[in-house]
């Protein structure tokens, strides 16, 4: 097929690129580099540099969409609502009219497990309610809203995957944030000497070790989410699927498990709970599993981190 991957610049749209070019699709990247790398556009990806408004360009013969374009802040989203608004919705409207007027009716959106905000129980369903509780989260969910009425009303075939932490890396493609503010490499850059100590906000939630526990997703797993996914778009209907490890790990788990890899001593310093987390949040893949035969290969956290730190050691 050939396909459109926006945001295919950034760290997960590039591997879920470089894993349709090795699956013999043609692809092309379109991205504004605002905050993605065009050295990680993957080999023999056409790539256009622009935004995602003008799409439209990128559009002719293309059979569907793969879209990771998005800002992807949750503090940023609070401080400065109205370019998520205008990126993360409008931007993503005005990538469903061109797709119209280019006669494109298919498309996998990167949505995210934020759209559930703070959740009544974990693992997390799809049928679950969904109240997000930052900008970021709501516009997602603005997406997904837009996706099932243009699936009802124009017969667009849709597909949306939400998660939360994906980590890893995949061959030279990796985590690469100006504002970091993932725990796994925020961890590994106190053993590489980019920060003095990791933080732990809390260590007297009800979870065996007293830390936070979240949910983790290797890369590679996740873009192999997004080929199932895309096998699967079916004209006039919109599908949503969770994508999740299951049980999740402590904040404490994923420090030991990165000393434990890099061979640091990786400092760190107790704070108190930050307002608003929430002790467990994991995700759960039996829908996905079920429907789409989707599994996680690379499951465990040591697979995870070993991976990105491999990635950190070759740059």
């Amino acid at each position: 097929m050939r396909l459109l991957v926006t945001g295919g610049a950034g760290y997960i749209g590039s591997v879920v690129a470089a894993q349709l070019i090795e699956a013999g699709h043609e692809v092309t990247v379109l991205d504004d580099l605002s905050t993605g790398h065009e050295d990680a556009v993957p080999e023999g990806a056409r790539f256009v540099r622009a935004d995602i408004a003008e799409a439209g360009q990128a559009l002719d013969g293309v059979d569907a969409v793969l879209h990771f374009a998005a800002k992807s802040l949750v503090g940023e989203s609070v401080q400065q609502p109205e370019r998520y608004w205008a990126n993360n919705l409008g931007g993503t409207l005005a990538l469903l009219d061109a797709m119209r007027e280019h006669d494109v009716h298919r498309i996998v959106f990167s949505s995210t497990a934020a759209t559930y905000g703070e959740p009544e129980r974990t693992p997390i369903e799809e049928t679950d309610p969904t109240r997000p509780t930052n900008p970021y989260g709501a516009t997602k969910l603005a997406v997904d809203s837009a996706l099932t009425a243009y699936a009802e009303q124009r017969g667009l075939g849709a597909v949306s995957l939400r998660y939360f932490n994906v980590a890893g890396a995949y061959g030279r493609y990796r985590e690469r944030h100006a504002v970091e503010t993932h725990l796994i490499p925020n961890v590994l850059k106190v053993a590489t000497g980019e920060r003095e100590s990791v933080s732990v906000f809390g260590t007297d939630y009800p979870t065996p070790d007293g830390t936070c526990i979240r949910d983790y997703i290797h890369v590679a797993d996740l873009a192999r989410a997004h080929l199932l996914a895309l096998d699967a778009v079916t004209p006039g209907r919109h599908e949503i699927y969770n994508l999740g490890n299951g049980t999740g790990f402590s904040v404490q788990e994923v420090i030991d498990v990165c000393r434990e890899v890099t061979g640091h001593e990786i400092p760190a310093v107790v704070g108190e709970r930050r307002p608003g987390d929430p002790a467990v949040l994991v995700a759960s893949s039996a829908k996905i599993q079920r429907e789409l035969g989707w599994k996680a290969e690379r499951a465990a956290l040591r697979d995870i981190v070993a991976d990105a730190w491999g990635a950190l050691s070759r740059k």
